[in-house]
């Protein structure tokens, strides 16, 4: 009776087990990523290996007491959630096909006008290798409110098959916890001008231009992506031109009354690397810039970091005016590109040895920017201010962010922080930021395709019948022994 025993409850293990690992089977080919954050929306978006109509369970407090239906029963999802909460976080997991992903978390866009924005930003690292991930890593670790793509986020020629295995797959847990505006780089251009990339994200639009150049708040910056590929005439004119572009973004930053405006796309109007500077965006767009108070415009492209003064024309800026602070951040996991030539005269620091991200702050009316390695090193600092009028106060006498205000003047940022060493921190130790979460790269797996990790199944009652029907079964065969 014993063996009886032992056999059928081995039998039952093995069904339910069974049972459980097929409720898992249908695992997400593409885990969750966040798209089209607002203060009261979200997109969930992810791809299922077979075809059914799944629902996003979601909730404030660890809670997932909400549900949201996809409007289909295909492969590949987009999950709206409506009536959010501004600057609150959000658990949220998928339930598909019998089976569930692990809860997850993110936070929506704060009320506009808010004074206090983080976010990170980088570009040139669609390569799944381990600077990319390590890279990706940090970023998580610092828990920004929003990621900035810069471009070539996925490499070589942007196919479908790339942007699944380079760009989704290793940044699978940045993606799924944090929200991300991207730009498109060169090599996404090289099919069908970014066509698939643009089918697999879900971005701010703009009347002119759709998803290639949009803009959007957030807190109060206004920030604003550019298709410098459009720009510079590698997109046919049926679905994007420069003089559509240029319009669109003049009457954009004009309307805007944020006090903090942030421009990012590709190609660099200033860089001292080996593709050099884009002179048609600079001739083109930073007029523009300088017109309507853009603080930072943010670039890829070339395969290293640097910063430039302040900029105005083709010159430094004078310490009178107030003018665009302009970056290239394109080591976030390509290959990096030595800098063949001397310093030039308008670049404050320049790095060209090692992969990292930048790490923003916007609080009230300063901005504090570091450039760090995956492991925390500071290879640069810097910060920008201008003075900004008080909020106004709500009947209650609490601050009223409800609607962004502009600076009561134009003020020209303070000039940047003296630039330390690269790997040292500001203070000159070369100890790096404390705390700062990171994973070294692995030089023997640089350029190896890693496995996507799976999303993991949450206790669904294939799961809970495990024990429970063991149980029974249990019960049920000690009574037959004692009779």
């Amino acid at each position: 009776m014993h063996r009886l025993y032992s056999l059928a409850l081995g039998a039952v293990t093995a069904a339910l087990t069974l049972t459980a690992s097929s409720a898992c089977a249908e695992a997400l080919t593409r885990q969750p990523y966040l798209q089209r954050v607002g203060p009261e929306t979200a997109t969930v978006a992810f791809r299922l290996d077979a075809p059914c109509a799944p629902t996003v369970l979601y909730g404030t407090n660890g809670s997932t007491d909400q549900t949201a239906r996809s409007a289909d029963s295909g492969r590949n999802h987009a999950v709206v959630l409506t009536g959010l909460q501004p600057g609150t976080e959000y658990t949220y997991l998928v339930d598909a096909c019998g089976s569930r992903t692990n809860p997850l978390r993110f936070s929506t866009a704060p009320v506009p006008g808010t004074r206090d924005v983080h976010f990170t930003a980088v570009g040139d690292f669609g390569m799944n290798n381990a600077d990319q991930r390590s890279v990706a890593t940090a970023m998580l670790g610092r828990k920004p409110d929003l990621f900035v793509m810069l471009g070539d986020n996925a490499y070589n020629e942007g196919t479908e098959a790339e942007i699944q295995n380079n760009l989704f797959a290793p940044m699978a847990p940045l993606l799924s916890q944090v929200p991300f505006f991207a730009t498109p780089g060169n090599h996404e251009y090289v099919t069908n001008q970014a066509q698939p990339y643009f089918d697999n994200l879900y971005l701010p639009t703009s009347p002119s231009g759709g998803e290639r150049y949009y803009s959007f708040d957030w807190g109060h910056i206004h920030f604003v992506s550019l298709d410098s590929n459009c720009a510079i005439g590698l997109a046919s004119s049926d679905r994007c031109s420069l003089a559509a572009q240029r319009k669109w973004v003049e009457q954009d930053l004009a309307a805007s009354t944020a006090p903090w405006k942030i421009v990012f796309f590709h190609h660099p109007p200033w860089s001292s690397g080996e593709h050099g500077s884009q002179l048609l965006m600079r001739r083109e767009f930073s007029p523009l810039f300088e017109k309507y108070g853009v603080d930072l415009v943010l670039t890829g492209h070339d395969h290293h970091y640097e910063r430039m003064y302040p900029m105005r024309g083709n010159d430094v800026a004078a310490s009178s005016t107030r003018s665009p602070t302009y970056l290239v951040v394109g080591s976030g996991g390509a290959s990096l590109r030595r800098f063949d030539n001397g310093k030039p005269s308008w670049t404050v620091l320049r790095n060209d040895s090692d992969h990292g991200y930048l790490d923003v702050k916007v609080e009230e009316g300063t901005l504090t920017a570091q450039m760090l390695t995956p492991s925390g090193k500071v290879l640069d600092s810097f910060s920008l201010s201008k003075d900004l009028p008080p909020l106004e106060q709500r009947p209650d006498g609490t601050p009223d962010t409800s609607t962004p205000s502009a600076p009561s003047e134009p003020q020209q940022p303070t000039d940047p922080t003296p630039a330390p060493q690269p790997g040292s921190t500001t203070d000159g130790t070369g100890t790096g930021l404390p705390g700062t979460p990171g994973t070294p790269s692995d030089e023997d797996n640089l350029g190896e395709a890693q496995p996507e990790l799976p999303p993991g199944c949450s206790a669904g009652p294939a799961m809970v019948l495990l024990p429970a029907g063991a149980v029974l079964l249990a019960g049920a065969l000690r009574r037959r022994r004692r009779r």
